[in-house]
């Protein structure tokens, strides 16, 4: 029992990368609420345009939604961290995990977003249209608010998850949590500070769980 506590549970490690940790969570909080705001205003925005049924802006979209669903995150970052600048593109290590992060949230916020306009009604349509609504004015004022109700949850959830995936920007050198907590460990020859990296995570995304939980709730149906 001692051996496991002064391998894991070192609290002089501990209070010594202490700040670094800490200094990782503020960087996590602020990537987390970067991709969070982005992938889903663009995960809406693509859903509203695929609405507009343009076949060729459809067709576009799907392929988009369909690439960047497909592909794991961490090969995204790689791509856009290290094979970008080999043709000139060239984004740090918080811009690289910011763009990919969004645009992996962004497809699976479209599909969701298109889903829910999908399962309103189509007679929720025709009486908006049959009311002297345009159909910019139906989807706006009729249609999304109801489609929006729908995708709360799967939203939230799929939101919550993307937000722990920012722990893949240690792969592009971001200083977020799981980066200090292993070079807390390279240099301490500790596992201690990968021990405080799960506790700083546990601290961040079980509130992030239950403000989810209530967020569902909340917009939910009333049955």
């Amino acid at each position: 029992m001692t051996g496991l506590i002064d391998t894991f549970f070192n609290l002089q490690v501990m209070l010594q990368y202490l700040p670094k940790v800490l200094e990782g969570m503020g960087i996590t909080i602020l990537l987390s609420l970067a991709v969070v705001a982005s992938g889903l205003a663009l995960g809406l925005a693509l859903g509203v345009l695929r609405s507009l049924q343009i076949r060729v802006l459809n067709a576009l979209i799907v392929l988009f939604a369909d690439v960047f669903r497909a592909v794991p995150p961490l090969v995204i970052l790689i791509i856009i961290y290290f094979a970008l600048p080999t043709v000139g593109v060239r984004f740090s290590g918080f811009a690289s995990a910011w763009v990919g992060l969004s645009l992996v949230l962004a497809a699976f916020a479209e599909e969701i977003v298109w889903a829910g306009i999908l399962s309103v009604p189509r007679g929720q349509w025709e009486a908006a249209r049959s009311s002297g609504l345009s159909f910019v004015q139906a989807l706006r004022l009729v249609v999304l608010p109801q489609a929006v109700r729908l995708t709360v949850a799967p939203l939230t959830s799929r939101a919550i998850v993307i937000t722990k995936n920012t722990a893949l920007a240690s792969v592009v050198a971001v200083g977020e949590i799981l980066y200090q907590a292993q070079a807390g460990y390279s240099f301490s020859y500790n596992p201690s500070p990968l021990t405080l990296g799960a506790i700083a995570y546990l601290i961040l995304f079980i509130p992030l769980v239950w403000l989810g939980r209530w967020v569902e709730t909340r917009f939910a149906w009333k049955r």
